[in-house]
C-alpha cells in the first residue's frame, strides 16, 4: 500500500511537469514491435456481463463519475487502430475506459466528438503514417472535435507531438489510458493541451474488460503482462513500455472464464514478451519462496543480460491452468521470446489438444556476430537446436519468426547465414523487416546504421523470396490431409464459403454445406456457424491458404479421441 501510494504521488507530480511544453527534448525510444497489421477502426460490441464473474470486474462497479455526463449532448469517441496485437488490444481497454465514462464508441468518425489514434513506434515508417494521419484530420477541428495521439509514438515523442502539431490536444502513452476522462476534461476546461507519458511499474488495467473489437465472437486477446526486460540492441520496447510486470494469475483465469461463458472459442495471451511472465503475487506463491529452485526455466544454451528474478507463478502454470477451463476453447499466446522455451512448456503444448501447436520464435538473424550486436543471448547454433528440440516433441507443430535485413554493419556473409536458417528451418510464417534506427536505443547510441537503403531492401526481398520459397513447400504438405478447422465467419471470396484457421493458425477456406452430421452428438442436416469446429480434407495450397472439403461438425474431444 505505501508502494502504490508513493507511486500515485510521484505519478501525479510527474503529470504536473508534463502538463506543461518542455523546453528541453525529450528522451526518443525505438525498436522492433511483432505483426504490424493496417490501421483498424474500432468496432464496438456490447456484451452481456453473465452473473458468475468475479473479481476481475468488480473494480467496473467503482469507476469514477465521468464530470461530462451532465453535459446534454452524447460524446462520442471513435479510436482507430496501428501497430500490433498489443495495440488491438489496448484498443479495446481504451473504448472500455470511455464507455465508463459516458461516451459512446462509435466506427464512423464523422459522428465522433473525440479521435484517439493508438499509435505504434516500431519505425520510422510507421510514425509517418501517424503524421500523415493528423494532417488529414486537421479540418475536423472546425466542428470542435479533440484529437489524441496515444500509445507508443505518444511515449517516445512526448510533448514533441505538440510542437510539431498544433491540432493535437491529448498525449497519452499506453500506461494512462485510465486517465484518458480527466484529460478530456481538462481540455473541455479551458487547457490548451493535456499529457499523460507516466510508465507506470505495476500492470496497469488488470481490473478492466476490455469492449471486444472481434464482431465474429470467435475469438479474443487476453493481456497477460506488458514490457520487455531484455533490452535486444534495436528495440524500443522497453522506452515505450517500460520494464516488464504481469498481471495476476487470478485476474487472467476470471477474464478467461468470462470469456468462455460469453461463447469464445479461441484465445490469444498477449504480452511483449509473453512467456516471461511470472506473477510474485502473495496469493500465487508456489511455496518455495525465493529460493534458486525457483528460478525461471531457460532454453537450453541461451541467456539474458539481466539477473534472473526468483519466486513467483511461471509462464508454463498460467497455460495450463487456462487451459483446463475450457478444454475446447484454444489457447494460442505471442510474441515470445526463444530463450523462455523450457521443456516443460513444450510439453505442455505437445500434451494439451487445445494449447495450439502453432509458435512465434523470433530469431532476428542467423549470423552469430549479429546476434551478439543485437544482444539476442543466443547463437544461431543454439537457436536451431531449440528448432529441433521443439521438432521432435511436437512433429505437427507450425513456427513462425521474426527477420531484420540491413542491421548494423551487416555484412553479405552475415546476411547468407540468415538465409542459411530459413532454408534448414522452413518457417509457415514469418514478419520480415529492413532495418530502421531509432533514437535512445543501445544500437543508436553504440553502432553505426551503415548498411545503404538499397543494399537493405535488396537483402530483404532475397530473406523475403526465400522464405515464400520454404514456405510453399511447408503449406503444399498438408495436401491430403484431415484437419480440425475453428470456423471465423464466411470468406471474403464467396458468401457460399466459409473460412477458419487450423490449430497450427494455417487459413483455411471450404464451401457452405448443409448435409453434414454432428458426429460429436450424432445430429444430422446441421448448420454451420462461427465459432464451430469442423474437420476439412485439405485439396489444394495457394500461398498461404489452403482449401478442402468439409466432412463433418465436431469438437475437440472427439477429434483427438
Amino acid at each position: 500500500m505505501l508502494t502504490q501510494r508513493k507511486n500515485c504521488i510521484q505519478a501525479f507530480c510527474n503529470f504536473r511537469k508534463y502538463s506543461k511544453l518542455a523546453s528541453k527534448p525529450w528522451l526518443n525510444g525505438p525498436g522492433l514491435s511483432d505483426f504490424l497489421k493496417k490501421s483498424v477502426p474500432t468496432q464496438t460490441v456490447e456484451e452481456e456481463v453473465p452473473s458468475s464473474v468475479s473479481h476481475y470486474l468488480d473494480a467496473q462497479e467503482h469507476q469514477p463519475e465521468n464530470n461530462l455526463e451532465s453535459e446534454e449532448q452524447t460524446k462520442n469517441v471513435f479510436v482507430e487502430t496501428y501497430g500490433c496485437q498489443m495495440n488491438v488490444n489496448d484498443t479495446e481497454i481504451i473504448q472500455s475506459v470511455m464507455k465508463n465514462a459516458g461516451y459512446n464508441n462509435t466506427n464512423n468518425i464523422d459522428e465522433a466528438n473525440v479521435v484517439f489514434l493508438n499509435t505504434c513506434a516500431i519505425r520510422e515508417g510507421a510514425e509517418q503514417k501517424i503524421w500523415d494521419r493528423l494532417s488529414n484530420l486537421r479540418h475536423t477541428k472546425k466542428r470542435g472535435v479533440k484529437i489524441g495521439v496515444l500509445g507508443c509514438m505518444a511515449e517516445r515523442l512526448k510533448e514533441k507531438l505538440l510542437e510539431r502539431d498544433r491540432y493535437v490536444d491529448i498525449v497519452a502513452g499506453p500506461d494512462s489510458y485510465r486517465d484518458l476522462p480527466r484529460l478530456l476534461g481538462e481540455i473541455e476546461g479551458g487547457q490548451q493541451h493535456a499529457v499523460n507519458v507516466i510508465l507506470s511499474a505495476d500492470e496497469t488495467y488488470a481490473d478492466i474488460a476490455p469492449v471486444r473489437l472481434s464482431s465474429n465472437g470467435v475469438s479474443a486477446y487476453v493481456t497477460i503482462m506488458r514490457g520487455c526486460d531484455n533490452m535486444c540492441s534495436y528495440c524500443i520496447v522497453p522506452f515505450t513500455r517500460g520494464r516488464e510486470r504481469s498481471r495476476s494469475v487470478h485476474s487472467i483465469e476470471d477474464e478467461v472464464r468470462l470469456l468462455s461463458e460469453q461463447g469464445y472459442k479461441e484465445i490469444t495471451l498477449l504480452g511483449q514478451n509473453v512467456n516471461s511472465y511470472v506473477d510474485r503475487s502473495e496469493e500465487s506463491s508456489t511455496g518455495l519462496g525465493l529460493s534458486d529452485e525457483n528460478l525461471p526455466k531457460m532454453s537450453d544454451g541461451f541467456k539474458t543480460i539481466y539477473k534472473l528474478k526468483k519466486g513467483g507463478l511461471r509462464f508454463t502454470e498460467l497455460v495450463e491452468r487456462v487451459s483446463n477451463i475450457d478444454p475446447e476453447m484454444r489457447i494460442r499466446f505471442t510474441s515470445p521470446h526463444p530463450k523462455d522455451f523450457p521443456d516443460d512448456l513444450l510439453d505442455l503444448v505437445k500434451d494439451r489438444h487445445n494449447v495450439c501447436r502453432s509458435l512465434h520464435v523470433p530469431a532476428q538473424h542467423g549470423n552469430d556476430a549479429c546476434l551478439e550486436r543485437m544482444r539476442r543471448g543466443y547463437t544461431k547454433e543454439s537457436y536451431l537446436e531449440l528448432v529441433d528440440k521443439i521438432r521432435k516433441k511436437i512433429p505437427d507443430v507450425s513456427l513462425s519468426s521474426d527477420f531484420i535485413s540491413g542491421f548494423c554493419g551487416e555484412t553479405e556473409l552475415e546476411h547468407s547465414d540468415t538465409i542459411s536458417l530459413l532454408q534448414k528451418v522452413k518457417f509457415e510464417h514469418a514478419f520480415l523487416f529492413a532495418y530502421s534506427m531509432r533514437e535512445k536505443t543501445n544500437a543508436h547510441r553504440k553502432l553505426k546504421d551503415d548498411v545503404e537503403e538499397s543494399v537493405k531492401l535488396r537483402r530483404l526481398q532475397h530473406v523475403t523470396q526465400t522464405f515464400r520459397e520454404q514456405m510453399l513447400e511447408r503449406y503444399a504438405s498438408e495436401v491430403g490431409t484431415t484437419q480440425l478447422v475453428l470456423i471465423d465467419g464466411k470468406s471474403k471470396r464467396s458468401k457460399e464459403q466459409w473460412v477458419g484457421r487450423t490449430d497450427n493458425n494455417k487459413k483455411v477456406i471450404f464451401d457452405d454445406v448443409d448435409h453434414l452430421t454432428d458426429v460429436s452428438t450424432h445430429v444430422p442436416n446441421v448448420k454451420l456457424r462461427p465459432g464451430d469446429y469442423v474437420t476439412v480434407k485439405i485439396n489444394d495450397s495457394k500461398a498461404q491458404t489452403l482449401f478442402g472439403t468439409a466432412t463433418n461438425r465436431t469438437n475437440m474431444k472427439t477429434f483427438y479421441n
